[in-house]
């Protein structure tokens, strides 16, 4: 069976405790958070926050985990980026810690192989030494588009506690198929996100389209039912679904996010 969480894009800019018991009262057995929130979109007029800067907030976080019986996923913002020395991610991962948080995601922006080996090495052995996992994302950004390069990635970081997340529109929106799925080894996939979404872009940038504006599971064409079948058993299977038309529209997470998580238990089963 696999866990079914909500990622921090689905509410944008929800402050985490509120995250938290919300994802509760869907069922859901986990979050995927970020330090502070990501990108400027706050259609719920959310205050400002910061889990960095905000001790009391990390404390009220713990809390409401314990409380409601939720706990922490992956923890997202985590990037491997030209000029930038991932060892100043140190603080960062001591509060992923503190917070009771087991893995991290991490993304190399950049087509430089050798960038994102070393990177990644980096971060996973800093997050080794605090027990950490990090799974790191194929994606658009980076040299992680398709199975091969990603696998040449893996294996020049060579790391034990390095996993990959494979998210649903990504991985088949670059090309990737069942196939290249069933090729990679089980032990590799440590975390997938799910939405649904039309094979052809809607948007002009496909960043646009994957920040703000994806579909609930079953209202677009990917193979979702194929997808879910061929993942390793038992990783945790995480909703990020964007929808930035309905928010404007005025509904709020709750509303959102309900019909996703049926759909998404309705493919899990």
């Amino acid at each position: 069976m696999h866990a079914l969480g909500i990622e921090r894009l689905s509410v944008f800019g929800m402050p985490p405790v509120a995250f938290v018991d919300l994802a509760a009262d869907l069922g859901c057995e986990f979050v995927g958070i970020g330090l502070s929130p990501s990108g400027d979109f706050n259609p719920q007029g959310y205050a400002s926050w910061s889990l960095r800067d905000d001790p009391a907030m990390r404390g009220d976080l713990r809390r409401m985990l314990d409380e409601r019986g939720v706990r922490i996923g992956i923890v997202e913002g985590f990037a491997i980026i030209p000029g930038h020395d991932p060892r100043a991610f140190a603080g960062d991962l001591d509060i992923v810690a503190e917070l009771g948080a087991t893995r991290i995601a991490a993304v190399s922006i950049g087509k430089d192989i050798g960038q994102a080996i070393e990177g990644f090495a980096i971060l996973a052995a800093m997050a080794a030494e605090r027990g950490l996992m990090i799974s790191v994302e194929m994606g658009s950004l980076g040299p992680l588009d398709r199975v091969a390069p990603t696998l040449e990635v893996c294996r020049g970081v060579g790391a034990a506690n390095l996993t990959l997340i494979l998210d649903v529109m990504h991985f088949f929106r670059l090309g990737n198929t069942i196939a290249d799925l069933c090729a990679i080894p089980p032990d590799l996939i440590g975390y997938a996100q799910l939405c649904d979404a039309p094979w052809a872009p809607r948007f002009e940038t496909y960043i646009e389209e994957a920040m703000y504006e994806r579909l609930a599971p079953g209202d677009g064409a990917l193979p979702l039912a194929e997808f879910v079948a061929a993942l390793p058993d038992g990783i945790d299977v995480s909703l990020e679904i964007p929808m930035r038309a309905r928010a404007l529209a005025g509904e709020g997470p709750r509303e959102r996010l309900e019909a996703c998580v049926a759909g998404a238990r309705g493919l899990l089963a």
